[in-house]
């Protein structure tokens, strides 16, 4: 949007993400203008990456780019894990002017990276193609990937405990990058991780052990959009490419699961989710307008009315999407929701 980069020409990405009155401006600018039901906190999955000790840094036109990535034990041992309420205030900051702001029937969801695409990250260095050095740590050397797991889990709990503190009233776990896993790898490797992030966070007790292919019961944990506090703000668990590691996500016990627009969007509901969010892809979003709302009733087609769907795109929205055809989707999906 022209807000947006209004504010954005102002610093640098990172410089937007650390400045609490511009991060607060531009989440409230596009809750308001675009007219959704919920405004999410302006911020990036990596400057948690920063205090532990990692060099970050967004070149213009290349993305998130790690200078100095982790490849061995030695530098996994080597990252710091301060308290992220002490090494990002910036961040409850932030949400506290958005809170101040919002409409009180508007909720505030914040986020987190996930520990495997944080890892990923860290050690490729930014954008990849086939993770392959992160892969090698991941298979070669799963101690050295345990610790840097567990490091970042813990990391990511604390975060978003904090994000509840300062006052966030649902949170989002991104995996961008999950997708690039069997799902043996991801049982081994990952799931555990995601599970203990989820069950601490919301202090939820234990959560059974699945079966990385047949799925099964699994505890699951309930939240509503009330005032914030851990037990009760719902958790909602994301990744692209994820068709053939939906059920094992689901076994992690988030309270909404989040579909790409790879895969059908019914799926959430028969491996037992409560809610789930999606799954428009973001391309059609430049089509013509008559498309964009066809492309919609697809989705909603899609839902059949249950209970529990948040209508979303299937991933993030793309620079230089059309403003109005997003505001005529919003405007299309409360009318037809409304019905």
């Amino acid at each position: 949007m022209q807000e947006y980069r209004d504010v954005r020409a102002q610093t640098t990405f990172l410089g937007l993400c650390k400045t609490p009155e511009l991060a607060a401006k531009v989440t409230l600018d596009a809750q308001r203008i675009l007219g959704v039901d919920a405004a999410i906190l302006f911020a990036d999955l990596l400057p948690i990456l920063e205090p532990m000790g990692l060099q970050l840094d967004y070149p213009e036109g290349i993305g998130p780019q790690i200078g100095n990535p982790v490849r061995s034990g030695a530098d996994i041992d080597a990252l710091n894990t301060p308290d992220p309420r002490e090494s990002m205030p910036f961040v409850g900051d932030a949400i506290k002017i958005i809170r101040r702001e919002l409409p009180p029937d508007i909720p505030l969801i914040g986020f987190a990276g996930a520990p495997f695409t944080l890892a990923a990250y860290a050690i490729e260095g930014g954008g990849s193609r086939n993770y392959i050095e992160a892969k090698k740590i991941m298979l070669g050397d799963p101690g050295a990937w345990g610790v840097l797991m567990e490091k970042l889990s813990g990391q990511i709990i604390e975060y978003l405990r904090a994000q509840i503190e300062w006052g966030v009233q649902a949170i989002q776990i991104f995996d961008s990058w999950v997708g690039c896993l069997s799902p043996l790898d991801y049982h081994e490797y990952v799931f555990p991780h995601v599970q203990r992030i989820i069950r601490e966070v919301k202090g939820s007790g234990t959560v059974p052990e699945p079966d990385p292919f047949t799925g099964g019961d699994s505890e699951k944990v309930s939240g509503t959009l009330r005032e914030p506090d851990a037990s009760s703000v719902p958790v909602i668990y994301f990744g692209t490419g994820t068709a053939t590691l939906l059920e094992q996500m689901m076994q992690a016990a988030p309270d909404v699961i989040g579909i790409d627009w790879h895969t059908p969007l019914q799926r959430g509901w028969e491996i037992g989710a409560k809610a789930v969010q999606g799954n428009m892809d973001p391309v059609s979003l430049f089509a013509p307008r008559e498309v964009v709302l066809s492309k919609a009733q697809e989705v909603l087609d899609a839902a059949g009315g249950r209970d529990g769907h948040i209508f979303n795109l299937g991933h993030g929205i793309l620079p230089k999407t059309p403003v109005d055809n997003v505001k005529a989707l919003v405007d299309y999906v409360h009318e037809q929701s409304a019905r």
